[in-house]
Order: C-alpha cells, then structure tokens, then sequence
C-alpha cells in the first residue's frame, strides 16, 4: 500500500473522513480529524489522524506535522476540561512492527488520573540496548 496525500479506498480512516463509515468525531478542521476509538482502552480514547492518506510520520509532509499535533493538543486540552483528566498520554504505533493496525497515521490520546492502573510510555518496550550511547548517536546523526 503506497503512502502519500489523497484518500485510499481501502483504508477505513480514509472512509471515516469521506463519510463512507461512521466515527464519533470530536474535532475536525481542515487538515486534521479526531474521533473516539471503537475499541477505547479508557473512557474518552480518541485519534487524531491527517485526513489525507499517510501510512507513517515519516511520510508526512512537514507542513502537516504541525497540523496534526495541533489538533491532538486541542483534544488533549479539552479531555483535561470535559472529562476532568489530570494527564494525557500520547503515542503513536508508527509502523507494523510497532503495533500500527490500521495503515493510515493516527495518534492515540488518553486521559489520564492517578491510580487509573496505566503505565508509562517507558513500560512499553524492554529490549537492552546492544550498542553504547556515543555509537547510536553517531549513526542517528549521520542519517539525520
């Protein structure tokens, strides 16, 4: 599946955004939507997703980046106001091997409140590292 603006047919986001399949939207601008995910991890789990068809951050165009982190700080805002969320977690499965289900960009926001039983973006993933800092330093800053 190629990534890249526009709708995909087969993607259910991008039939979500073309009115094709239902969502209880929450916000929606010109660039971004956010909906309650049908199968929420806690009351109030919405994902914000760019309305054009991408798979991954990386095939976001940078101008869209921001767009869309606008739109999960404004959920994020308005989950601390309605719902009375002390906290929000925020996280994206950015690929298959990360637990991306759903091919099209989307970012999970979660309300959060003390004693709620969630862990931290730190309980996720434990697998020792293989090399030492300074390395993966250097290989990450001369891709970058």
């Amino acid at each position: 599946m190629s990534s890249g603006p526009g709708a995909n047919a087969g993607c259910i986001f991008c039939r979500i955004v073309r009115g094709e399949a239902p969502a209880h939207v929450v916000y929606e601008d010109e660039h971004t939507l956010a909906f309650l995910d049908i199968h929420p991890l806690v009351e109030g789990h919405t994902m914000v997703i760019p309305k054009a068809h991408y798979e991954t951050l990386e095939t976001v165009p940078p101008e869209l980046v921001g767009r869309v982190f606008e739109g999960v700080r404004k959920v994020s805002e308005a989950m601390r106001r309605a719902l009375g969320a002390e906290a929000t977690t925020i996280g994206i499965n950015n690929g298959r091997a990360a637990g991306q289900v759903v091919p099209h960009l989307h970012v999970h926001v979660l309300p959060r409140y003390t004693g709620d039983g969630g862990g931290t973006i730190h309980s996720i993933l434990h697998r020792p590292a293989r090399r030492g800092l300074e390395e993966v330093q250097k290989l990450l800053q001369s891709s970058l």
